[in-house]
């Protein structure tokens, strides 16, 4: 029983981690990077994959052994480190969160055809019934599993009726046609996915499920290494069938709508029916979001003071209830929503740095040897990061509200 339970709990962390990364933005930037860099896209998938192993593997490992949230980390390694990291993963989790109740409002509008505001009260309060449960915990884990497997599901036939050129995707995922004109491109295009991945709450989504869940210790770090590398690979999976289907449309010499561009994949590739399931795919990425992001916020503050930690499920709550006042009231600030998600890409080598020197800290993390090879390829990551971040900081963002 007790294998059974973890393999339950482990996936289920996994996919907490996965579902809070495939949210609207997931499914838009997929799309229109796919239009912008046709087979070649494959190229960004599979380097973001790399990068995001490397960052995930490093900061669950560590929230693991040392048995602390990471602001709690961050503020061992330097008194009110902690503060400003959570501030910054408090504050992206909220814009994304706007976005992620106005996607779920798109899709209610899409499959019912009622006003996107309705369809983001609803979806906010089926959200909110997850955390009014006794184990909101479970609750939370078998929601993001569910729906997880519906958006795979739909997206995979979606991706077989448009009919992709399969080879041609392989071949480009490891020899892009990069130019000198669409090198920037690239660079903001695997920082936004990285971002989008494990940037800001993200990859803290499951590290911190598995440690409410009491998965950790160096006794628990094998099942740590599968769960962090399981929530990636799901990530992974669901970005190259999305990839695929969108391929498949612009390899057809269709033109995809700039309004809504993954609406216009699965219109163009199934006619109304994938229309139809374009909306169940969009608010389950949205819904499932919103739970995560909700969660791994406040799980980011929870810890600074006892009646915060107590009222842990309320702040949830309020979370959800201010993010859907904000898009019901003003709605989403697109620009805004853009540059903090640049700007998630930017976090992770400030969090995966601190995360790296806590784990050569004895004070923190006792007798635990971290490999060293995982260092390495954590410093590789805050070091690629840092640089196509900085890239795309003063070139490519400017360019958005110039």
């Amino acid at each position: 029983m007790k294998k059974r339970f973890n393999w339950s709990l482990l996936l289920g962390a996994a996919f907490l981690m996965a579902t809070s990364s495939i949210g609207p933005g997931f499914l838009t930037q997929t799309t229109v990077f796919t239009a912008q860099f046709a087979a070649s896209f494959g190229f960004v998938i599979l380097a973001s994959i790399l990068l995001d192993i490397g960052a995930q593997l490093n900061i669950w490992r560590i929230i693991a052994v040392s048995e602390n949230r990471a602001q709690d980390i961050a503020n061992k390694v330097l008194p009110g480190l902690g503060y400003l990291l959570a501030f910054l993963v408090v504050l992206g989790g909220l814009a994304f969160n706007i976005g992620n109740i106005g996607g779920a409002g798109l899709g209610f509008n899409v499959l019912f055809g009622v006003d996107p505001k309705i369809g983001a009260v609803v979806s906010a309060l089926v959200a909110v019934g997850i955390f009014l449960s006794k184990e909101a915990g479970k609750a939370m884990d078998r929601f993001a599993l569910a729906l997880g497997f519906v958006m795979i599901g739909l997206t995979l036939y979606v991706m077989f009726t448009s009919a992709p050129p399969v080879g041609e995707a392989v071949v480009r995922s490891f020899v892009p046609e990069v130019t000198a004109e669409n090198q920037a491109g690239f660079f903001m295009a695997i920082v936004t996915l990285v971002g989008g991945t494990v940037g800001g709450y993200i990859t803290f989504a499951g590290g911190h499920r598995l440690l409410d869940a009491g998965v950790k210790g160096t006794k628990a770090l094998p099942e740590v290494n599968r769960s962090s590398v399981s929530g990636i690979l799901i990530t992974a999976l669901m970005r190259y069938i999305l990839f695929l289907a969108a391929l498949g449309v612009v390899a057809a010499g269709l033109s995809l709508d700039e309004a809504n561009p993954p609406a216009s994949v699965f219109q163009l590739a199934a006619g109304q029916i994938g229309y139809k399931l374009f909306g169940i795919v969009m608010w389950s990425a949205a819904v499932t979001s919103v739970v995560g992001a909700a969660y791994t916020s406040v799980s980011f503050i929870r810890t600074f003071s006892k009646t915060l930690d107590r009222h842990h499920k309320r702040l949830i709550i309020a979370f959800i209830v201010l993010s859907t006042l904000v898009f019901v009231t003003i709605g989403r600030p697109v620009k805004t929503l853009i540059l903090v998600g640049a700007l998630n890409g930017l976090i992770l080598p400030i969090a995966l740095g601190i995360m790296l020197i806590a784990a050569h800290r004895k004070s923190i993390v006792g007798d635990y040897k971290h490999p060293v090879w995982l260092t390495v390829f954590g410093v590789l990551v805050v070091v690629v990061m840092s640089y196509l971040g900085g890239v795309t900081l003063f070139t490519e963002l400017p360019k958005l509200f110039s």
